[in-house]
């Protein structure tokens, strides 16, 4: 049946949902899932950043919405990078983005927060898909296949090298699809070839799409769109953009699966065991991951392509007012905004990180 692989995965991202009981704290604190939600501050603030935490971004705005009544914030999704410029440059209050501030901007953050310092605060995960528009509803590639893809180095569906790993493949051109905006996506993807596929993808890492070949088109949006309009296109998506288009997603093959000769699909439990292997390796309450584990799991049954979306925040605000409303928007994003993002592409925080960036969200001042 067509799209029957991504009607899978989006069936066993749905089968994984737990719906947590939670009570009601009276007047503008509202307690969920060992949350609570202290309204407070300015009436509207905004936010910008990266358009694969935009669907989850929805449900976090209106879990804010909902706990405290009258605050609103405003979210615009246009890729990390610009994301962490308008932040930088005060034009918005937090920045959303796949990526942390890298070392060459904490000096401007911390400008930009009156002296203290940036957060790096992961608050969701995402899947990256690898979404395809051909005749077929099954695909397997695995990391040196994908990065000969992007590279340019495999220009046909019908190559030899994923004819291997497939029955049989169209006589078709691969017309690559890639992020035209400075992408948390993109260097999440391109950090994964660069780990997995080191012997043949050699262009680098970054948000700026490096493999000199193929389409631009901005955002998640633009790049699922695109695949969705093109015969024989590939690209990268977040999940819940490829559910959105009903794409195709292909199936993996990592150095373990291809031991038990199964390739590994999307779904909570593939997912849930790649987030399991994510270390902290910011200090104190600048909760930096390090996902370098994600990309060549040792278990046959671990999804390799995984995005953490952070929100950066300054840890001390310059207006109180600003920095008590982000404080409580974080905090409906961390309770009530988790609820049921496993059936839309997303993996919820698991309890005890949870409880990590609580903590930190609670110091903001």
């Amino acid at each position: 049946m067509k799209h029957s692989r991504l009607a899978a995965a989006m069936s066993l991202l749905a089968a994984g949902a737990v719906v947590l009981s939670g009570c009601e704290v009276p007047h503008t604190s509202t307690a969920y899932a060992s949350v609570v939600v202290d309204c407070a501050g300015k009436p509207a603030i905004s936010a910008s950043g990266s358009t694969a935490q935009a669907n989850a971004m929805k449900r976090f705005v209106s879990a804010y919405g909902k706990s405290c009544p009258g605050h609103t914030l405003n979210y615009t999704a246009n890729g990390s990078g610009a994301g962490i410029t308008d932040f930088l440059a005060g034009k918005s209050d937090f920045a959303g983005s796949d990526t942390p501030l890298g070392d060459d901007q904490r000096d401007a953050a911390t400008k930009r927060c009156g002296g203290a310092p940036a957060w790096n605060l992961p608050v969701v995960f995402g899947p990256l898909a690898v979404t395809y528009n051909l005749p077929v509803d099954f695909l397997v590639l695995d990391a040196q296949t994908i990065a000969g893809i992007f590279n340019g180095s495999i220009t046909r569906w019908d190559d030899p090298a994923i004819s291997a790993l497939n029955a049989s493949m169209p006589s078709e051109d691969i017309h690559v699809v890639y992020r035209s905006d400075k992408s948390g996506s993109t260097a999440n993807f391109q950090a994964y070839l660069a780990a997995a596929a080191a012997g043949t993808w050699t262009q680098g890492t970054g948000k700026e799409f490096k493999g000199g070949v193929g389409t631009p088109a901005k955002g998640n949006d633009g790049t699922s769109a695109m695949v969705k309009n093109t015969e024989g296109a590939i690209t990268y998506n977040e999940l819940s953009f490829a559910m959105d288009e009903g794409l195709y997603a292909a199936e993996i093959k990592t150095p373990a699966s291809r031991k038990s000769r199964r390739p590994v699909r999307i779904g909570t439990d593939s997912v849930g065991k790649t987030i399991a292997g994510a270390k902290f390796v910011g200090k104190g309450n600048d909760l930096v991951l390090d996902l370098s584990s994600f990309y060549n799991p040792t278990n046959d049954d671990v999804y390799p392509i995984v995005l953490a979306t952070y929100e950066i925040v300054c840890s001390k605000y310059p207006d109180p007012a600003v920095g008590a409303a982000v404080k409580a928007a974080l905090q409906a994003t961390l309770g009530p905004g988790q609820i049921d993002l496993d059936k839309h592409g997303y993996i919820p925080l698991p309890p005890d990180l949870q409880a990590r960036v609580s903590s930190a969200v609670d110091a903001i001042s």
